[in-house]
């Protein structure tokens, strides 16, 4: 038999113009990774530090690599060069940066990297110096994406915290018309955009997702001098991936504590940056977060946020963009809703009836189509229920009890609580998930389509 061996690839970050070593894929500043101007004015609007520039191309280069590199069929792991150009390499090299950059990475995507850095030919363009509507006395700030999370978890801090919370944008759509003043915001958007030579990128799993927005509120942290990080992730986003792992996939790190806390670790060792990530629904339901937001007179803008994953040309009806309804995010976000005993219209979605007895009648009338709806819409809708269902069967498995135990015994580590209380904590979590997840099967009917995969999978 044939040992199984992971994918290599050497990658390096070119400044325009320059070439890369015979054998290397070249990664060219400003046409694979590309910085938008005023996004990146949004950070350096006070002062123009290099060594943050270079920690968001190092983010745009591990990036374009996690995307361009394909993982083989039978296994995850990749091991990755990367090569990337900087204007102070002994800051770069000094201490343990690597060290905690490799560590953090490592974790995140289950991957081998080796990342080096080298002197920059030419300094980068700085950015012009604007004047942004950035508070004094920041104490937090808070990723901000159009999700149900982020917009539900910014009302609830802003409570707390009023004007000393900002916002890391990380989506284009503007979070609320509180800040539709005339001035300029800070941290807008993030400001790159990493493309690939002329063709799609052949990798999808895209764990370095996590890398990229955590680095971006770290650095969001430190331009804005904030000690807080406020990750607003409720439990099932940030503990589901990794209790739950699809198939044979490595576990999704991307929004846990154990990955915040080796990523602290680099920002220290790079910036002196003293920043906590902080995750306050950690132990909630995204239902009763909502409730929570809802309750405490959070207004109706909770249903303009968006939760699909799915790509655009997959969502539309009748030219229409919706939300898919069936992906593992879109499912949860519904059965949070119904939790929270919320309601929203079926027309936000493409499969409007979760309760029909077969997949393709749930769906939108105009959108039955053979060719919009395929065997990859389907499974992927199937994994997404799954994964929902299986987190449920978490809460009374015997069997799952030792695993349950060093999640548990990790969490405390990384949060600094007893073991004891990390794992009365995450019981009580997976009950609250089974609980509403027993409640939202139950409002579809026993006939539903989502009930009969729920049942084959156990089985």
């Amino acid at each position: 038999m044939t040992a199984k061996t992971s994918r290599s690839a050497a990658i390096h970050v070119t400044e325009p113009g320059v070439r890369a070593p015979r054998g290397v894929r070249r990664c060219e500043i400003g046409s694979h990774v590309a910085f938008e101007t005023e996004s990146l004015e949004s950070y350096f609007f006070s002062t123009w530090e290099p060594v943050a520039y270079d920690a968001l191309l190092a983010a745009a280069a591990v990036e374009y690599a996690d995307r361009t590199v394909r993982r083989g069929a039978h296994f995850w792991e990749r091991q990755i060069e990367l090569r990337v150009p900087v204007h102070d390499v002994g800051r770069w090299n000094a201490g343990n940066v690597v060290a905690t950059l490799h560590d953090a990475l490592g974790f995140l995507t289950g991957d081998r990297w080796h990342i080096t850095f080298y002197a920059r030919r030419h300094a980068a363009d700085r950015p012009q110096q604007v004047t942004l509507n950035l508070p004094s006395g920041v104490a937090a700030v808070i990723p901000y994406s159009n999700g149900l999370d982020s917009c539900a978890v910014a009302g609830l801090s802003a409570r707390e915290l009023g004007s000393s919370l900002v916002r890391i944008r990380l989506g284009s759509v503007s979070p609320d018309a509180e800040d539709h003043d005339q001035e300029r915001q800070p941290f807008t958007a993030v400001p790159y955009k990493v493309r690939a030579d002329g063709t799609p990128f052949v990798e999808s799993s895209a764990r370095s997702r996590g890398f990229k927005f955590a680095l971006i509120s770290g650095l969001a942290a430190y331009v804005a001098n904030a000690s807080r990080i406020i990750v607003p992730e409720s439990g099932q986003g940030a503990l589901g991936p990794s209790l739950v792992p699809v198939g044979q996939a490595y576990e999704d790190y991307r929004s846990h504590p154990l990955f915040t806390a080796r990523m602290e670790a680099f920002l220290a060792a790079l910036l002196g940056s003293k920043a906590r990530f902080e995750f306050p629904r950690l132990w909630q339901t995204k239902g009763e977060t909502l409730r929570q937001f809802v309750n405490e007179g959070g207004n109706g803008k909770w249903s303009a946020t968006w939760s699909c994953w799915r790509q655009n040309r997959h969502v539309s009806v009748d030219g229409r963009r919706r939300q898919c309804g069936v992906c593992a995010a879109c499912m949860l976000r519904r059965m949070s809703v119904h939790g929270a005993g919320l309601s929203e219209p079926a027309e936000r979605y493409v499969w409007t009836d979760l309760s029909a007895t077969t997949f393709e009648s749930g769906a939108a009338p105009s959108y039955r189509d053979k060719n919009k709806i395929t065997r990859a819409s389907r499974e992927y809708a199937i994994a997404g229920a799954l994964h929902l269902d299986h987190m449920a069967s978490l809460s009374d498995a015997a069997a799952e009890s030792g695993a349950l135990d060093l999640a548990a015994s990790q969490l405390a580590l990384a949060l600094g609580l007893t073991r004891d209380t990390a794992r009365q904590q995450l019981g009580r979590l997976l009950q609250q998930h089974r609980t509403e997840w027993e409640g939202f099967m139950g409002s579809l009917g026993p006939n539903s389509f989502v009930a009969d995969w729920a049942m084959r999978g156990r089985s």
